[in-house]
């Protein structure tokens, strides 16, 4: 097994799944080299259906150098609206080109600004808001550029290569390969990976240290006036009179989330004797989205480091063993969408079946999954329950801790462990450069398969 690089393996991702050397090489050099197209759901109703049934119009928009969250609050301040009521299916980095959907409450096609960077078409009207659910997945196109030894895309390929069989298995054309579905490293945080630590801190029960991992905590990644307004931060949190006035002050412009969490703890005037509503009600100061991405990282690091579990002990990712909990797949989507696996239609895998269910696995009609934990989660029997209950138990959590206030709670799902797509690589204009197409279901990182190929520090990617 190769070992993957001390930032990954810090969010729980310990493993490559090949070990043939990467490439090395630049992503995202210009926005052109990473293309992102989202694959879509809806069937919307027409522009002129009544605005008072259909309230949401949905308008696609192809972003140059957006990001997703930035966008919507650009876009909503250019209406005159609040930012709640613009809504998306999928978030998006900055340093590409996309193209993705938003649905806008009250808003009439003639009221779209010209923003910079965006085109912006609408194309029908909702009767609600964009939610996670109403996207199918994604389209990548993606340069690397500058690769010291492209020639190793070729042994990538081969060592990630998994057997598909069935009416979907592809006889030529691109091969199928698989990866660990894990969650990529920028779910944690840029420059700063503290998304999960907050969320741990509120399934210990500890608010008063979720709004200092998210406020304090200074990374050597982030500018020297954003550093010391961290450390600051850490100076009052150990005193008797603390200074949350000045230290909201002290935050730059861009750190409105931390400024409005300190405001909170000045308002009341919050000290470390305070009660755990006061610090509650400090953290809850950022929109909604963000709360529950707080408990979603620490779930989704949790997932990570059972995956990883599992391939330390040799459990397999793309067949299941006795014990394991395989989710049928969802065929709802268009027929060009990745298959997924539908959380609500699982079965428990025992010994006798074990070949039977593989067999669906091979053809796409199973999945292989780890929980994402909360309330409802009930664990895997044998070795993969085994897997599950002791990575929690490292964590020093369990199921019921998710029972947390509105906003922040989770009942929890599962996931997929093995991530498959077909993966197309092709040389880019006879200079070395070579791009990679491939398709993911929605919720799935692009940089768990890029990742493979460079072997580069996840910074890069």
């Amino acid at each position: 097994m190769r070992e993957a690089h001390p930032t990954e393996r810090a969010v729980g991702m310990a493993w490559y799944a090949s070990d043939a050397d990467g490439t090395d090489g630049r992503l995202r050099d210009r926005p052109e080299d990473f293309r992102v197209e989202e694959i879509e759901l809806l069937d919307p109703e027409p522009l002129g259906a009544d605005p008072g049934s259909y309230p949401c119009l949905l308008v696609r928009a192809t972003l140059r150098e957006w990001e997703t969250t930035h966008f919507a609050r650009r876009l909503a301040d250019s209406l005159g609206a609040s930012r709640e009521r613009v809504s998306w299916a999928g978030t998006k980095d900055r340093n590409a080109v996309t193209t993705q959907l938003f649905t806008i409450r009250n808003a009439r096609p003639a009221d779209l600004p010209d923003l910079s960077d965006a085109e912006i078409d609408p194309v029908g009207r909702l009767g609600r808001d964009l939610t996670f659910g109403d996207l199918a997945g994604n389209r990548f196109a993606i340069r690397v550029r500058d690769p010291t030894h492209p020639e190793n895309t070729e042994a990538v390929t081969a060592a990630l290569r998994v057997d598909s069989e069935g009416p979907r298995a592809r006889k030529d054309g691109p091969p199928t390969v698989g990866v660990p579905n894990y969650f990529g490293h920028q779910r944690f945080g840029s420059s700063r990976q503290v998304t999960h630590e907050v969320g741990l801190h509120l399934l210990r029960d500890d608010p008063r240290g979720a709004v200092l991992a998210y406020c304090g905590a200074p990374a050597d990644a982030e500018p020297k006036d954003t550093r010391g307004a961290r450390a600051f931060v850490n100076d009052q949190a150990g005193s008797a009179d603390p200074r949350w006035g000045e230290a909201a002050e002290r935050m730059p412009a861009p750190m409105g989330h931390e400024r409005a969490m300190l405001s909170r703890l000045a308002e009341r005037s919050v000290t470390t004797a305070s009660p755990d509503e006061d610090w509650l009600w400090a953290l809850s100061a950022v929109p909604s989205a963000l709360q529950r991405l707080f408990v979603n990282a620490a779930q989704s690091l949790v997932f990570n480091r059972i995956v990883s579990a599992r391939i330390e002990r040799g459990l397999p990712l793309a067949d299941p063993v006795a014990g394991d909990v395989v989710a049928f797949a969802d065929r709802s989507g268009p027929p060009d969408a990745p298959a997924q696996p539908d959380p609500d239609r699982t079965k428990r895998v025992d010994e006798g079946r074990v070949d039977v269910v593989a067999r669906h696995c091979r053809r796409g009609r199973a999945f292989v999954t780890a929980p994402l934990v909360g309330t409802e989660t009930v664990f895997g029997d044998g070795e993969p329950g085994e897997v599950e209950r002791a990575v929690c138990a490292d964590l020093g959590i369990e199921p019921s801790d998710f029972a947390l206030p509105e906003g922040f709670d989770s009942t929890g799902t599962r996931r997929a462990v093995l991530l498959r797509t077909t993966a197309s690589v092709e040389e880019a204009d006879g200079d070395g450069d070579y791009t990679i197409e491939f398709s993911l279901p929605s919720g799935s990182y692009a940089t768990v398969l890029l990742r493979e190929y460079l072997k580069v520090d996840p910074a890069e990617l």
